[in-house]
């Protein structure tokens, strides 16, 4: 008997509230494939992604959300999202679990 069962034979008459869904982003998903690449600039390890042809404004979103989910650096410029280090493989799956195509660039 779990603690949710032990509430209800205490307090039969009270209802539990439904649990709010998560907020879906209103990012605009696209038909082709986002590029997600491995370069090196001024020797640093760098992920790159880029190919997205909806608004700027919800490509930085989305750019701010996959930084503070891997907590790292990075950056937005010339319609390309730039993280430090090699993290391709994670980058991927969240761009996956968000909707998006998803292309691996390079080796």
């Amino acid at each position: 008997m779990d603690l949710s069962d032990q509430l209800k034979n205490l307090f039969p008459d009270h209802e539990v509230p439904e649990e709010p869904q998560e907020e879906q982003s209103n990012i605009w998903l696209q038909d082709d494939p986002l590029e997600c690449r491995f370069e090196k600039r001024k020797g640093k390890v760098n992920t790159v992604i880029a190919g997205y042809t909806g608004a700027t404004e919800d490509f930085k979103i989305l750019a701010k959300e996959i930084k503070t989910t891997l907590g790292v650096g990075g950056s937005f410029k010339n319609d390309q999202i730039i993280v430090q280090g090699d993290f391709r493989e994670r980058i991927m799956e969240i761009l996956k679990e968000k909707g998006f195509k998803v292309k691996r660039v390079g080796g």
